[in-house]
């Protein structure tokens, strides 16, 4: 039987959450929901605060679709990963609050995640092997930048 992972994303106005199926070493998709935040529209860019409280009322219903759409339950979770930075502190607080508390409950391990380095990994989801070096834009909010990877967990900033 393959693992199954839970992970949550709330560093900004997107709360997300995915189940990923563990199999020799490969992970695929099993559920993923994306739930953006239009209230920030009408102000020109995101508002923390307001994006906080979305994450408040979404992360539970959104957890919940992201199961349902793998064709799992929380039992059959063996860990759950949470961006725990960089981002939006309130929008972090929401997902790894509620990230803490479901491992604390399942008795499971929590895997706090890099938001930057969950975007230089994501591509491994589509093709495993995609693998350093190579070099990588990183475009995520205000956050930009043009990195030298040569390994996994080895970056060094060009720009």
């Amino acid at each position: 039987m393959a693992d199954l992972i839970l992970g949550i994303e709330t560093s900004c106005d997107e709360t997300s959450a995915a189940v990923l199926r563990m199999d020799g070493g490969r992970a695929t998709i099993a559920g993923l929901v994306i739930l953006s935040q239009d209230v920030h529209r009408i102000f020109g860019g995101v508002v923390p605060e307001l994006a906080s409280r979305a994450h408040v009322r979404a992360i539970g219903p959104v957890v919940d679709q992201a199961l349902a759409d793998a064709g799992a339950s929380l039992e059959e979770i063996e860990g759950i990963a949470v961006t725990a930075g960089p981002g939006l502190i309130g929008a972090l607080l929401v997902g790894v609050g509620y990230g803490k508390t479901l491992a604390w409950r399942l008795g499971k391990p929590l895997i706090g995640v890099h938001h930057h380095e969950g975007h230089l990994f994501a591509p491994t989801l589509e093709d495993a092997t995609v693998a350093p070096p190579f070099v990588a834009l990183l475009v995520s909010g205000g956050h930009t930048v043009l990195l030298d990877v040569p390994a996994w967990g080895s970056y060094r900033v060009l720009g």
